[in-house]
């Protein structure tokens, strides 16, 4: 059973939440005995690592020991020993195994919560503590496709008109749904009633449409017509955090939705899709902003004139509760101005 209280620092608009996590292996104890019960703790130095918590949410966010030792840069065997330390100070287990899968248990579930309120609580606490006279320091969060073909083409123009600015690129994933907490700004992908709790801003709306390399065009039967795809090898991208992949709305909207070629690859995520088309393997379907530069240098080409607008798009997301400073103003500024003409239709 987990319990939770929350309150607001007014100065720093921070949200804190203390958690207290209790298990069915002793009686619940009336709130009359939290004070004896921390100070318990306390003496008896049961807290947790940070080394701990972290190989834990890197482990329970991959689903795996083996990724979450590459991202801490850390053995298979260290993650497994700091979340089995974990599991021996909890007296439960995190994990358990399900043929060559591991899974959360409910006391692993429960315990991720806290541990990921832990550490971004830490993190924004420790930037601020270092940032904290300074308003030229700006963290951008953004999607590794967008960040490659599109921001950091466009970055130099911002970073030139701000030479003072402190600039930070994180990569973030598209599976993480919100704006990273450690960061002052984001940029990702979908629809602007995905983040109600977050300021958006629109920098572009997508279109899809068939893109492929002029010599592969060139090689093949010719592409006159949708239904010709037939004869031509197609690049998906879906994995399990890309749960859809485009090709599906392209071919409704073209009127070939039951087509299907017999020749394909696929790949997990859009950059090695795209740098697959550009490689002559096949034909990938393009988002409009993020094959724009590779359109007019002739990396690649649009074999038909049917694009499909779609509801989706890249969005420009900060959370109300960071402190605003001239370092974000002035991205925010260049984000939705040049930035976003640059990359735009």
């Amino acid at each position: 059973m987990t319990t939770r209280a929350t309150s607001r620092n007014a100065l720093c608009g921070w949200t804190v939440q203390r958690w207290e996590i209790t298990f069915p292996n002793g009686p619940a104890r009336p709130s009359g005995h939290r004070a004896s019960r921390e100070d318990q703790v306390i003496r008896n130095n049961r807290f947790p690592s940070i080394r701990s918590l972290r190989a834990f949410e890197a482990a329970a966010r991959h689903m795996s020991f083996t990724l979450a030792a590459q991202e801490l840069n850390l053995t298979q065997g260290a993650v497994s020993h700091q979340i089995r330390s974990l599991e021996e100070l909890l007296e439960h287990p995190l994990f358990t195994r399900e043929g060559n899968a591991i899974v959360l248990t409910e006391t692993g579930r429960d315990y991720l919560v806290m541990a990921r309120s832990v550490i971004a609580e830490l993190r924004i606490a420790t930037n601020e503590a270092i940032d904290r006279d300074s308003e030229n320091s700006l963290t951008i969060g953004c999607l590794g496709t967008f960040s490659i073909k599109c921001l950091m083409p466009n970055l130099k123009s911002f970073m030139d008109a701000h030479p003072d600015f402190k600039v930070t690129v994180r990569t973030i994933g598209p599976s993480e749904k919100t704006a990273a907490q450690d960061c002052d700004v984001t940029i990702h992908y979908g629809h602007r009633s995905q983040w109600p709790s977050l300021t958006s801003h629109e920098i572009t709306r997508e279109t899809l449409f068939p893109v492929c390399s002029p010599a592969y065009l060139d090689a093949g039967p010719g592409l006159t017509q949708p239904a010709d795809l037939m004869h031509y090898r197609l690049i998906e991208t879906r994995s399990p955090l890309i749960l859809r992949d485009d090709w599906l709305i392209w071919l409704k909207s073209a009127g070939v939705d039951d087509l299907d070629p017999p020749d394909r690859i696929i790949c997990d995520l859009l950059f090695p899709s795209y740098q697959a088309a550009i490689e002559g393997i096949g034909v990938a379907l393009g988002r409009s902003a993020v094959v724009k530069d590779d359109l007019v240098a002739g990396r690649l080409v649009e074999p038909f004139a049917i694009r499909t607008q779609t509801h989706l798009g890249y969005h420009l997301l900060l959370s109300p509760h960071r402190r605003p400073s001239a370092a974000v103003e002035a991205f925010q500024a260049w984000v939705l101005g040049p930035f976003k003409d640059a990359i735009s239709d």
